[in-house]
């Protein structure tokens, strides 16, 4: 069948997991309740966004993957038969962690993980004190419903990211995402922003010929600072937007979408046929000097 509904979880969070976790857990089951096969979950869903200081307590939040959160999340995705797309902050041994989506198919199957790759760096988002880049490489998952390619927030802005996960079969891009605004900045500075944002995952979708489903959080955290500017959005595989959520509250919200558009799209606008793999081998440096 190539039609495939997708859930998206636009949420606050606040500082106790367990509130984080069960406050999830009911919107799934919303989304559910409303047709969706698949729930993605925004980036980090368990905590407040922590990495907007450096501090070692912090470090607590982290958990084994799979562990109790995928476990609980594993009963909710076989009970309702629904993929659960959820970011996870991992610790994977004594001072070792990363920032990790895992995926769990609809009869509740834990089906491996994706640790984000790229790795920001930036006045509170301090994400580098945290989190090891990611040593999996892209993945694809092959769930009951589509064959879905996992990306997380900072990889969004990454073209190679797309590209690869695309050629590697994924049917659906899915970006679980935490982003927001400094409260100090003008208007303008945040629309561009946002728009930025949004645009460059839109490309994404155009130039693999696959829809892209970006979930962020919402709301104010950090003392204050920073207002995360949710904006969910659903494309189609042309990048055309099929659902766009607001600014400001707390949605969940469920989309269909037609699988088979890729094929129609990858035919008239055909890019990955002419892309010329010969010449793309400077890719792989940092920066193309002159001699």
């Amino acid at each position: 069948m190539s039609k495939v509904k997708v859930g998206l979880v636009q949420m606050s969070c606040q500082k106790e997991p367990k509130y984080n976790l069960e406050k999830t857990i009911n919107q799934i089951k919303v989304a559910a309740s409303d047709g969706a096969q698949i729930v993605c979950l925004q980036e980090l869903f368990t905590s407040l966004y922590f990495c907007d200081v450096e501090d070692y307590d912090n470090f607590s939040l982290a958990e084994a993957i799979p562990g109790p959160t995928t476990d609980a999340l594993s009963e909710v995705a076989k009970e309702y038969n629904v993929v659960i797309i959820a970011s996870l902050f991992e610790k994977r041994a004594e001072g070792l962690y990363h920032n990790t989506t895992a995926v769990i198919d609809a009869d509740g199957t834990y089906l491996g993980k994706y640790r984000k790759m790229h790795i920001p760096d930036d006045p509170a988002f301090y994400e580098k004190f945290y989190f090891t880049p990611g040593d999996l490489g892209y993945k694809v998952f092959k769930t009951k419903y589509a064959t879905i390619g996992v990306l997380i927030c900072w990889d969004q802005w990454y073209p190679e990211a797309s590209r690869i996960t695309a050629l590697m079969g994924a049917e659906l891009l899915f970006y679980p995402t935490a982003i927001g605004w400094a409260t100090d900045q003008d208007e303008q500075t945040n629309k561009d922003q946002y728009n930025a944002w949004q645009t460059i995952q839109r490309s994404h979708a155009v130039a693999n010929g696959v829809p892209v489903i970006s979930v962020n959080r919402v709301g104010m955290e950090q003392n204050g600072a920073m207002k995360f500017w949710g904006g969910s959005f659903v494309t189609n595989a042309q990048g055309t937007l099929q659902y766009l959520a607001s600014h400001e509250q707390e949605e969940t919200k469920v989309v269909e979408i037609d699988r088979s558009e890729s094929n129609y799209y990858r035919m008239h606008w055909p890019f990955l046929r002419d892309r010329r793999i010969d010449s793309y081998l400077p890719i792989t440096k940092r920066f193309i000097d002159e001699d």
